[in-house]
């Protein structure tokens, strides 16, 4: 099961501040790292495959109160899928990474939602499935509806991103943080677990739950 985020006081005294930890999961050279690297860092760095797992922060200051993210890249080869579960142990979000020229990885992105299935329970966890590299949409194998699809089906948050062109990376670490935060929200109200909500990222962006007002 995971853990709890850590909660604490800002420092001005009046919001909350959360620390989540958030895995990237994919295969090699979907670009878990450059999309990483364009969010923390706001550059696009083009980088070799990941040795084991790279680590990287970031601070929301958000209405709801203060978000820190502990960002974990793992390495997608397939030699250190062994030693991978470690790395998400005890995390509050996944991104699922699949890069949108190359089906067999979204196929990959599958694979280790199953492996989430038996790590965590059902909504422990906000998983979003992102499809990567949308500034070589003209070589595309999957379709932003497939995409769309498997994440309506399994319940996950879902964006197109491009780490090269910055499209749509802020958007989903964002909806990431705002998922996290209702959910605190809901915990401290409702007297009783509640079922989690849904996101839609699209333009219409709507919110439904057993605990929406």
């Amino acid at each position: 099961m995971a853990q709890e985020a850590m909660s604490g006081t800002s420092p001005e005294g009046i919001h909350p501040t959360y620390i989540y930890k958030v895995v990237l999961l994919g295969n090699t050279s979907v670009g878990k790292s450059s999309l990483a690297y364009r969010y923390v860092k706001n550059y696009f760095k083009e980088s070799l495959p990941t040795v084991g797992c790279s680590f990287f922060t970031q601070t929301l200051n958000l209405e709801g109160g203060t978000v820190k993210f502990e960002i974990w890249d793992t390495a997608g080869q397939e030699k250190y899928y062994s030693v991978c579960h470690l790395y998400y142990r005890g995390a509050q979000a996944v991104l699922l990474v699949y890069d949108i020229t190359n089906k067999e990885t979204l196929n990959r992105a599958k694979f280790w939602l199953t492996d989430l299935e038996k790590e965590f329970l059902p909504h422990e966890i906000v998983i979003a499935l992102v499809g990567n590299k949308m500034d070589l949409a003209a070589e595309r194998e999957v379709a932003t509806e497939e995409g769309e699809e498997f994440a309506r089906t399994k319940d996950l948050l879902f964006m197109e991103t491009s780490a090269k062109s910055n499209h749509g990376v802020n958007d989903i670490f964002m909806a990431i943080a705002q998922e996290l935060l209702q959910r605190e929200q809901e915990k401290a109200s409702a007297p009783f677990p509640c079922g989690r909500s849904t996101v839609n990222l699209g333009e219409s962006r709507t919110r439904t739950g057993c605990c929406q007002l």
